[in-house]
């Protein structure tokens, strides 16, 4: 499917032949596109220094930003702290699963025909290896229990009855091996159990511990600080005296968790243009977050401090509603830094236009297989950008949310995904892609640490 927004050919998100260069000059052909058809912008306040990146290629960009980097060194992780990750190695088998014969189910292990003696002692599993059994005899035995030598099969409870004389009787006819789980019948020792690229579920935890790890091999998180930029906003209470509520320093933590990095640091800084270049430039964090302070206002120091730093603007500005004034640099030779617009449901739409592709890249996880649906009403478009637009699924379409200004938090609060509609508008009834939020798409993601 072609993204809302794309040229007819255009490469889609992570495709492997385009690299960053191609990209950006897919963005200025893209541009070019839009010469003549619609009013340019008004320039900013501090001045027609760009113009902005079609959504698409933006999010191409930010993928391969991060690409750039190369393969980052595995590390070793205890399984504790492994879920959500991708294994840097394939996970080999340590032993043969099961490592010895085990009964399937409750019963009595038999040897021979019946009916059988029963022994007094029986068989628990964790015990040691029991005595062997010779014919006519059948002793207790729990599920997972080791099989006692010379066993022809285990006889369910169900299926058995004792006489008065303390014999088993089979209620049913039993076939040699019946509901014994011989040795190696999962796996033998140095079987590969799951390759390179896996993502680390809890099933997949469940088969590491079985097969004797204590550890994996994988690709560490990205770490991410965040930079809470503004004199205007409070961390408690009720908004007075022009002081407003602090939505994005509860907010980003814990969606960045989701997105997969590691949360580092969250800084709080003033309108200092001096103590955001310090926070940025002491940062060791391999993304960088700050909110606010990306347009032209007298206190926006983004821009100036990321000129003074040297930084290369990858994304100076995004086609999309909400979150247009967000961008995307490199700032050191591993790290970037994505500015996110100041309004909340702006810096969401920055969270998934740029944090998203390259974090998730950073992480070595694929990208989402795209997907749409048809939307129940029709949804008014911008002229030349992409919306995104707060929906919930209810069957097999997609319901628009109201409040999805730029300030407001109450649609994506509700929502399960974003409507990405493009340039235009779409149609009651039109098929539109969709971008799942991390806890809709995969409930686990929210609880990543």
């Amino acid at each position: 499917m072609t993204a809302p927004g794309t040229r007819a050919g255009a490469p889609a998100e992570d495709s492997d032949d385009l690299d960053v260069e191609e990209a950006l000059a897919l963005v200025r052909e893209a541009k070019d596109d839009h010469a003549g058809q619609v009013p340019a912008p008004a320039p900013e306040a501090h001045g027609e220094r760009h113009r902005a990146t079609p959504w698409p290629q933006a999010r191409v960009i930010a993928a391969r930003a991060a690409r750039s980097q190369g393969r980052r060194a595995p590390v070793s992780v205890p399984l504790g702290d492994a879920l959500g990750l991708v294994l840097a190695a394939p996970l080999d088998a340590l032993t043969d699963l099961p490592s010895f014969d085990t009964s399937a189910m409750d019963g009595w292990a038999v040897a021979g025909p019946g009916p059988w003696e029963v022994r007094d002692e029986g068989v628990l599993a964790g015990h040691a290896q029991p005595e062997p059994l010779t014919d006519g005899e059948a002793v207790r035995i729990a599920t997972g229990a080791r099989i006692p030598a010379d066993t022809t099969a285990v006889l369910r409870s169900e299926h058995g009855r004792t006489d008065s004389q303390g014999r088993v009787h089979a209620t049913r006819e039993i076939v040699h091996g019946q509901d014994i789980r011989p040795r190696a019948q999962e796996c033998r020792t140095g079987d590969q159990l799951l390759p390179v690229g896996t993502r680390v579920t809890p099933a997949v935890l469940g088969l590491a511990a079985a097969a004797g790890y204590d550890t994996v091999t994988a690709v560490p998180r990205p770490s991410a600080e965040v930079l809470v930029l503004g004199d205007e906003l409070l961390t408690e209470g009720l908004p007075h005296d022009g002081l407003i509520r602090d939505a994005l320093g509860p907010m980003l933590p814990p969606w960045l968790r989701a997105l997969g990095a590691e949360v580092v640091a969250v800084r709080r800084i003033r309108d200092d243009a001096k103590a955001l270049q310090k926070a940025v430039k002491g940062s060791t964090a391999d993304l960088i977050v700050t909110t606010g302070g990306t347009a032209g206002g007298p206190v926006d120091h983004v821009h100036p401090t990321l000129e003074r730093l040297g930084a290369e603007l990858l994304v100076d500005g995004v086609k999309v509603r909400p979150g247009h004034p967000m961008l995307l640099a490199r700032t050191k030779e591993a790290q970037h830094l994505v500015g996110l617009p100041g309004n909340p449901l702006a810096a969401v739409s920055g969270l998934l236009t740029l944090a998203e592709p390259l974090l998730r890249t950073l992480a070595a996880h694929p990208a989402p297989e795209p997907y749409t649906l048809p939307l129940s009403q029709a949804v008014q478009g911008h002229p030349y950008d992409t919306r995104l637009i707060p929906v919930v699924l209810r069957g097999d379409r997609a319901v628009p949310l109201r409040y999805n200004g730029p300030a407001m938090l109450r649609g994506i609060a509700a929502a399960d995904a974003l409507a990405v509609v493009p340039p235009g508008g779409v149609r009651q009834g039109e098929e539109t892609e969709l971008l799942d939020l991390p806890w809709a798409a995969a409930g686990i993601e929210v609880c990543f640490t």
